[in-house]
């Protein structure tokens, strides 16, 4: 692999892992099992000449200050993103949609030894993504069947390790949340909401789990 000047907040994320849940840390935080195959996917997106930066607690990869790519880790793998994934061609099916999400796909790896046959491919994948942009490609985005409260996507907005969180979720568990955030009236009361099982849903856990565990 060639030498690269890295990020030091990025280095932290690796070495340290994810300080957004309660486990950062700690050899519970996800970030850990995964330190080798997240280093593997760094090594691949950096060699495009992408900028490294941390948005939302995890490596993004800009061009233009636009995002292109992300490499973060979920609760059972380690991923790399593609913020503009529903446009890249696949030509290998490797690409999956988390949830609703229309825009991003990712791909999952439990394990090096999965990523390393899939180098070249992986590159070719990275360089399509950054030749849409420089298209200017827009992706055409089709209203939601189920209404997402528009306080839950602002939070998807400003987070997008908290959205990827959400759509890796069951889609009963997103339902779950959807329904219950929407029964508020006010508008502080969805926020106050959201925020409230926001480290629930960066955990993997549904509205209604904690409750079933208890009885």
């Amino acid at each position: 692999m060639t030498d690269f000047t890295l990020n030091p907040q990025v280095d932290k994320y690796l070495i340290d892992g994810c300080m957004r849940c309660k486990y950062g840390a700690t050899p519970q935080c996800k970030v850990v099992p995964f330190r080798e195959e997240l280093e593997l996917l760094r090594q691949l997106v950096l060699e495009s000449g992408l900028t490294e930066e941390i948005k939302w607690g995890a490596p993004v990869y800009t061009l233009d200050d636009k995002n292109i790519i992300s490499v973060n880790a979920l609760k059972h793998s380690a991923n790399i993103g593609f913020f503009k994934g529903v446009l890249l061609k696949d030509k290998h099916k490797l690409l999956q949609q988390q949830g609703n999400i229309q825009s991003g796909r990712i791909i999952k790896f439990t394990n090096k030894s999965e990523i390393e046959p899939l180098i070249p491919v992986l590159k070719s994948y990275i360089l399509e993504a950054i030749e849409v942009e420089k298209k200017g490609e827009k992706v055409e985005y089709i209203k939601n069947p189920e209404p997402i409260p528009d306080e839950l996507t602002e939070e998807f907005e400003n987070d997008v390790a908290f959205k990827q969180a959400f759509y890796a979720l069951t889609a009963g568990r997103q339902r779950g949340y959807i329904i219950h955030f929407s029964k508020a009236k006010q508008s502080a009361t969805r926020k106050a909401q959201i925020l409230k099982y926001k480290d629930q849903i960066m955990n993997g856990i549904g509205i209604h789990d904690l409750y079933k565990t208890k009885k």
